[in-house]
């Protein structure tokens, strides 16, 4: 493998390095063209002139390439031909391979490594070419925006602040937005001032210091050492002073040495940068984008020359910005002095002009009349002054360079405002954005916006989302399926890869290359990573209905069905029941029903939302779509962002961590990149803590609504809950938050109000049923937060007509819904006084209640069940073993139920969701075995006897069944939730074990018995001693086969050897690392226990909050009122509301579910609250920190001051832990998209 790699390595860079010498060339001057006038008539050619006539092209003959070519013998003209006084490129040099391109080592940059990419290109080299070449051979990230850097080319000073304005406005521009800075790449003038711009304000990247430097070949110093072909070569940068050519700078990321065959002359560079300009600004500067890369030329200092380029510049089609640093010295002063004079009046005044002129000439050093052309240039700029901008860095008044350069760049261009919107989101600069393109008064043209919203989606910009709803953009009118589908289809990389295993898995089909995913596909992705009895919206069939039927031209028409039917609302003539059920909410007191005879009317008024006819097809839910969508796109900056927006904070944070952490076992079961897997579990680890970090800022806020905000049923997520997420994610730290567990607390006593010795008094009033009425009852206000199980539904305070109540003394007027304060009742009597059946239903229902009865039962169970099994089993079952034979069956049906009133739809996902449950399991196998049994057991010998010791084998599974009921109590709970890790991971030892002791008990086997016949019995030989050496049992007089005068088999001595050798690796090694092993996890689970207990608690106690109270056999009864009930419902027809009521929810009426999101709003905002004081609170510590360190310098500075003057001896150094050094401050959130 190593080797084909290695194969493939060198055959890449043979490819390179051909395409380079197959594409670009060089220029060699092949005739000798003498520059001077005064020939030699010497014959041949003599020394002198070989040393001092120069060509046009600037070399000597000796330096010219006479490899094709002789050298001239005379420079006279022979008979009748004419001197040749105009040299040219075309006639007269020679275009070859080039020879010179590889990396550039950069000697005198001891502070960072310096390396850049380099090659050699004639000057008539093709644009589209070299853009090749800088994007897929040197992989230059893709350009969206090209800073051109014009100025002087000679060695000039600039002042302090031009220089930290241009240094630090051109660096920031370019990074912020992916830029390329364009120069000459020398070592003098501006360029230089960009190669410490770089080295001050630039990163270490290669990549991200897209610095190309366009260089003349022939005025490089030393540019014969850069010859060679993909060559690593050492560079010094400082030349020698008396030379006339100019180094490199060391600061650039790349070079294109333009070669048009001349040595020492400038400018040929020029007409290549500008082609090389022209054909990247055609590019697109983003591939989702329609617009070109935009181009602006900065401008510092400078000759006249530079007055031409600006006209240039200016005066192209489409025109370049120009943005001139007013300061820098000459021709950018001259500019910016022209600027400001014509800006009322485009022409100057004959005073004015005449003093213009002379500063023309005095800074030029030009005549008049060549100041005059200038000044004739200067004006036809400022007929574009729209295209030039001023930056004065001396004002107080000016932006910050950087921003001001990319707003030249778009006023300059003349684009319109949605071209403008494109080149800021391409750059991700929003604050460009909001400050120069969404402003009062802008015109935008009808779906510009929209398209700025999907490109901002798609290209993950976070700022431009913001930005864009910040101002006025409506989501409900943006995401349609048509966009939701298209986010979902945009190619991403390596997560379309992943999302596209996730679909066929979820379908467990394989999908054909292009295939387009689909809404109900991604659907079917959500309930595969959810799992359980998560059913998304997009795969319930009505959605599914309405999704298939709309075509291109039928998707107006389908779009309000669609909309009405995801919300539940169905407008057709069939389906008024359901209009009905509709209005049927659960209040926030679960122990009194609202009114049911409420107009149905005024609910679908409000529930339609007006002009919803004339709209596209619609994706409800919007933020909660598009939050699913950026997880599962892994976009963790952008879901963080759209987790602030919408309703349901909480529940989304579970959702996205159950989500992630799908992912995450997905991508370590795909066997995928570890990193991917690591980085979704942090993803999840993120949500989570969010999670966490609110509810507990809830609960200190409000206990009650804190409560309220686990149970409420989330009709956006498949009707689940805050607390079902929460436990079907494993979110362990949220399950044991103290909310959780009060939660869980106020579940499992009901509305028992018990502080000490509950069980005991359960115990009595179960057995003496009149100490019931001596219990103390919890109020409603206090149980209005406590969700209502189906039991209570069908025999709580809703089923039994209490003593009337006033018709507004509900939970919510009885407590303060805000503040969680208890107000006294307008009725004592009613909510104090109850009925002694209430209180009969209210104590039988509560799941502390429950469980004490069932356990009873299950413990006369058990010893009747042990009677049974040890006395002698006649022909006719007893007494007993009928009531145990009752007792299975009738846990029998109970199982069943469990798995038919399951909230899954399907009869396959319920025994799914049931049958992941260990005791589930467990049960199983044991009722399955019981029936055996009981069937042989009807039988005759040897039948009965086989249904005996069935028996016998059953009760253990029922005695380890006990072991569930101990994990209810909060003592023993841990070290059974210990017992279950350490048999769970114990089995690759086991495994291991179990590998050395069948290697030594077949061979010892083998060796003492080598006449044995075919039997079963081999087996139980070969693993039955060696089996109990681990014990230590060792049959010491078996060792020596050959003691006791007993027939001696061949090689019999070996088996003693392999004995010890056995006993010491099994005994002493194995044994001993299974010990340290159950240790470590002992030690380990010893500090996470009591969390884990917690986090189990949840599913003691739903397993009894949804048991019916009579235990085993009596289970029957209750069994046959469910079945009855759920006749007169079907009937009636209230089956399906009864089905959606399934389960531990809280259900509200509109109104309290308004005053939950209110409050969890607050609470989010209380929580960014908190985390913004947090940031500020260390950022003053900081702050005092270093002003601390400040005074102790200071104090040592005037003790070595005092020391000096004195004659002592001083120290000088810092001590440990006070080094200086910057100090900057910046967001220091986890979530950097929260702190937009």
């Amino acid at each position: 493998m190593t080797g084909s790699c290695l194969v493939v390595m060198v055959f890449n860079k043979k490819s390179r390095k051909s395409w380079i010498e197959d594409t670009f060339s060089k220029r060699e001057c092949v005739k000798f063209i003498p520059s001077s006038r005064d020939l030699h008539r010497c014959t041949p050619v003599c020394q002198v002139c070989q040393n001092l006539i120069r060509c046009c092209c600037g070399r000597l003959i000796a330096e010219h390439s006479w490899k094709e070519s002789v050298p001239p013998i005379t420079l006279n003209p022979g008979p009748g031909q004419d001197v040749e006084k105009n040299w040219s490129i075309e006639c007269h040099t020679k275009a070859s391979p080039t020879n010179a391109y590889g990396t550039i080592d950069f000697q005198d940059t001891a502070t960072r490594v310096c390396r850049a990419k380099f090659v050699r290109v004639a000057v008539d080299s093709k644009p589209e070419l070299l853009a090749q070449l800088m994007l897929r051979e040197w992989q230059m990230e893709r350009p969206k925006l090209i800073l051109i850097v014009q100025g002087g080319s000679e060695n000039f000073t600039l002042p302090p602040k031009v220089k930290q304005a241009f240094s630090k406005g051109l660096i920031t521009a370019a990074v912020s937005t992916g830029a390329w800075i364009l120069t000459d790449g020398i070592n003098t003038g501006v360029s230089k001032y960009v190669g410490d711009a770089v080295k001050t304000f630039g990163g270490h990247d290669l990549r991200k210091r897209n610095t190309v430097g366009v260089t003349p070949w022939g005025v490089i110093d030393n540019n014969m050492d850069l010859i060679g072909r993909d060559v690593f070569r050492p560079y010094q940068p400082l030349g020698n002073p008396l030379s006339k050519r100019a180094c490199l700078n060391g600061f650039h990321s790349h070079f294109l040495l333009v070669d048009d065959g001349t040595l020492g002359k400038h400018g040929c560079q020029q007409g290549l940068r500008r082609k090389l300009e022209k054909h990247i600004q055609l590019q697109k500067i983003h591939p989702r984008l329609n617009h070109g890369v935009p181009v602006v030329c900065v401008v510092v200092e400078g000759g006249p020359a530079i007055v031409s380029t600006v006209l240039d510049y200016v005066s192209s089609v489409p025109p370049v910005p120009v943005f001139v640093f007013e300061g820098s010295g000459r021709a950018a002063d001259l500019l910016s002095f022209l600027h400001k004079q014509t800006a009322v009046d485009r022409q100057l005044d004959a005073d004015i002009k005449e003093d213009f002129l002379v500063r023309i000439g005095d800074v030029f050093g030009v005549d008049g009349a060549e100041a005059s052309q200038l000044y004739d240039l200067l004006l036809q700029c400022m007929d574009h002054r729209e295209s030039i901008t001023i930056f004065d860095s001396e004002s107080e008044d000016q932006m910050t360079p950087d921003a001001a350069i990319l707003t030249a760049t778009l006023k300059g261009t003349k684009a319109s405002p949605a071209e403008q919107l494109s080149m800021a989101l391409a750059w991700d600069r929003a604050d460009i954005a909001q400050k120069d393109i969404l402003v009062c008064g802008q015109h935008w043209q009808v779906g510009s916006l929209e398209q700025a919203m999907l490109d901002a989606l798609v290209m993950d910009r976070v700022s431009f989302v913001k930005l864009l709803i910040d101002n006025g953009m409506t989501m409900s009118r943006f995401l349609t399926v048509d966009r939701l589908e298209e986010l979902y289809n945009t190619p991403q990389g390596q997560t379309d890869s992943f999302l596209l295993h996730l679909v066929e898995d979820a379908k467990q089909t394989s999908l054909p290359i292009g295939y387009r995913l689909s809404l109900i596909d991604l659907g079917l992705v959500i309930e595969y990573l959810i799992g359980g009895a998560y059913r998304s919206t997009y795969t319930r069939k009505n959605f599914r209905a309405a999704y298939r039927t709309k075509g291109k031209n039928a998707r107006q028409d389908s779009s309000t069905s669609l909309f009405k039917q995801r919300h539940g609302i169905i407008t057709t003539s069939g389906s008024s029941r359901s209009l009905q059920d509709l209005h049927f909410f659960r209040t926030a007191q679960p122990y009194k029903r609202k009114d049911q005879d409420a107009s149905p009317s005024s609910s679908r008024e409000k529930s339609l939302t007006p002009g919803l006819d004339a709209a596209p097809l619609l994706a409800p839910f919007n933020f909660n779509d598009l939050f699913v969508w950026a997880v599962l796109q892994q976009r963790q900056q952008m879901a963080l962002f759209l987790w602030q927006h919408g309703e349901e904070a909480l529940a989304r944070a579970t959702v996205a961590c159950k989500l992630y952490r799908s992912m995450a076992f997905e991508a370590r079961q795909s066997s995928m990149d570890d990193n991917i897997a690591e980085r979704l579990k942090t993803f999840s680890l993120e949500f989570g803590q969010l999670a966490v970090d609110v509810l507990d800022c809830a609960f200190r806020q409000n206990e009650q609504m804190a409560m309220k905000l686990l149970t409420s049923e989330m009709e956006a997520w498949s009707n689940f809950t805050c607390l079902q997420m929460a436990v079907s994610s494993c979110h362990r730290p949220f399950v044991s938050h103290s909310c959780t567990q009060t939660l869980l607390t106020d579940l499992w006593t009901g509305p028992l109000n018990m502080r000490k010795n509950s069980f005991l008094k359960i115990t009595l009033s179960l057995l003496l049923p009149p100490a019931i009425f001596l219990l103390e009852f919890k109020s409603k206000a206090e149980m209005c937060h406590v969700p209502q199980s189906h039991e209570t539904m069908l025999f709580g305070r809703d089923s039994v007509k209490s003593v009337p109540a006033p018709e507004k003394t509900d939970c919510t007027g009885s407590q303060d819904a805000e503040r969680g304060l208890p107000i006294h009742d307008k009725s004592p009597v009613s909510c104090l006084c109850l009925s002694w059946i209430t209180r009969l239903y209210e104590f039988y229902g509560a799941p502390v209640v429950k469980f004490c009865f069932h356990t009873m039962s299950y413990l006369a169970f058990l010893m009747l069940f042990s009677y049974v099994v040890l006395v002698k089993m006649e022909d006719q079952p007893s007494v007993q073993e009928w009531l145990v034979i009752l007792y299975i069956l009738s846990t029998a049906m109970e199982k069943t139920r469990e798995v038919l009133m399951s909230e899954p739809r399907n009869l396959s996902q319920k025994l799914k969701v049931w049958f992941s449950e260990y005791w589930n399991v467990s049960d199983f196998i044991a009722i399955l075995l019981f029936l055996a049994a009981l069937a042989l057991r009807w039988n005759a010998d040897p039948y009965r006897t086989a249904g005996r010791i069935s028996y016998c084998l059953d009760i253990i599974f029922w005695f380890i069944r006990l072991m569930d009921l101990l994990a209810v109590n909060k003592h023993a709970g841990p070290y059974l939730t210990m017992i279950t890790k350490m048999t769970r991971n114990m089995f690759f030892i086991v495994v291991m074990m179990a590998i050395v002791l069948l290697s030594f008990g077949v061979s010892r086997k083998a060796i003492l018995s080598p006449d044995e016949e075919p039997s079963w019995r081999l087996a139980r030989d070969v693993v039955f001693q060696p089996y109990w050496m681990i014990f230590g049992e060792v049959y010491a007089g078996e060792i020596d086969a050959c003691e006791g005068g007993a027939p001696c088999p061949p090689a019999a001595f070996v088996t003693p050897f392999l004995q010890a050798v056995y006993m010491f690796f099994q005994y002493i090694i194995m044994v001993n690392v299974l010990i340290a092993f159950f240790n470590n996890i002992y030690f380990h689970m010893a500090a996470t226990s009591n969390k884990l207990w917690k986090y189990n608690r949840y599913r003691y106690i739903m397993t009894y909050q949804e048991k019916p109270w009579l235990p085993p056999p009596f289970i029957l009864f209750s069994h046959v009122t469910l079945a009855l009930r759920a006749i007169y419902r079907r009937f009636t027809g209230d089956a399906e509301r009864e089905e959606k009521r399934s389960g531990l929810k809280l259900y509200l009426g509109h109104e309290d579910h308004k005053k939950l999101h209110e409050f969890e709003e607050k609470c989010v905002e209380a929580y960014f609250h908190e985390k913004s004081e947090d940031l500020h609170s260390s950022q003053i510590n900081r702050i005092g920190a270093t002003a601390e360190r400040g005074d102790v310098h200071d104090v040592g500075r005037d003790l070595r001051e005092s020391q000096l003057r004195s004659g002592q001896p001083v120290r000088v150094g810092w001590s440990a832990g006070s080094t200086p050094g910057p100090f900057s401050i910046g967001c220091g959130h986890p979530y950097s998209a929260l702190c937009l």
